[in-house]
């Protein structure tokens, strides 16, 4: 007896269900599976491996690879045959975030992103402000710097917070948030914990560091006002721990003789 197919996870169903040539097209149409566009979505858009996307849609490895195969065939069908592509069917079910870690959170992020939902546009600063970032989340400083998916922006103009906006990255990873910063007009950051290559990136940026902050987002601003804030210039991110080398450094102090450690992934 043949085994029963395993029911594929997927975010959410496609918001366009058809593609129609345009001119004289064949009057043939492809079925794109709902399983086989999520393969294609997770792996072509979002840039995940194939066990990756095994683990997000609840499948092996081996079975990802033959949804995705099939997929693009049927893509490439579509596309040089002039057939009319449709999205339909398919053995699959809805994610509600219970089984895979973050799934659920993940989902969202990538429904907002995907179905082209309105960004939140970041308001132009004025010529005698600096506009400060901190990495968000609830009111927190959120602590791994490549997996923010929030921004607080701060303008400052006299030593005094004149704006604030909370702005979306839009699910953008590591190598995209520093050129999102300095398309935001960022000129300084307050984070938790951050790696190597991103520090490099702000600092050809222009935009200055202040790594290794924890606690409530808006008391770290405050204290940076101050001049007190405590913060590492040697910090480092990893997947599961964040240690740093040596004690917090204030505003002004200069400390010598802490490795900087390696990047987080």
């Amino acid at each position: 007896m043949a085994r029963p197919s395993k029911c594929r996870r997927i975010c959410f169903e496609p918001a366009y269900d058809s593609f129609v040539p345009s001119g004289i097209g064949s009057s043939q149409k492809v079925v794109l599976s709902v399983d086989e566009y999520e393969a294609v979505r997770l792996i072509d858009l979002e840039k995940f491996t194939h066990e990756q996307c095994a683990r997000q849609m609840g499948i092996s490895r081996t079975t990802v690879t033959e949804i995705y195969e099939t997929a693009r065939e049927k893509l490439a069908d579509s596309i040089v045959n002039g057939k009319m592509l449709q999205i339909a069917g398919g053995n699959y079910q809805l994610c509600d975030g219970s089984v895979v870690r973050d799934c659920q959170k993940f989902c969202r992020r990538s429904k907002k992103h995907f179905m082209g939902q309105p960004e939140k546009r970041v308001q132009k600063k004025g010529a005698n402000t600096m506009r400060l970032a901190v990495t968000y989340e609830n009111g927190q400083i959120f602590q791994h710097f490549g997996h923010t998916e929030q921004f607080k922006l701060y303008d400052i103009e006299d030593g005094k917070i004149v704006n604030e906006q909370v702005v979306d990255t839009n699910g953008q990873g590591h190598g995209a948030l520093s050129g999102f910063l300095s398309s935001s007009e960022v000129e300084a950051l307050i984070c938790g914990g951050i790696g190597g290559g991103a520090q490099m990136a702000l600092a050809e940026a222009g935009i200055k560091l202040y790594g290794g902050v924890s606690g409530n987002a808006d008391e770290a601003v405050q204290a940076f006002l101050a001049g007190n804030l405590g913060y590492n210039p040697n910090v480092h991110c990893s997947h599961h721990t964040h240690e740093h080398s040596c004690g917090e450094h204030a505003c002004g102090e200069e400390k010598h003789g802490c490795a900087g450690n390696g990047g987080c992934h």
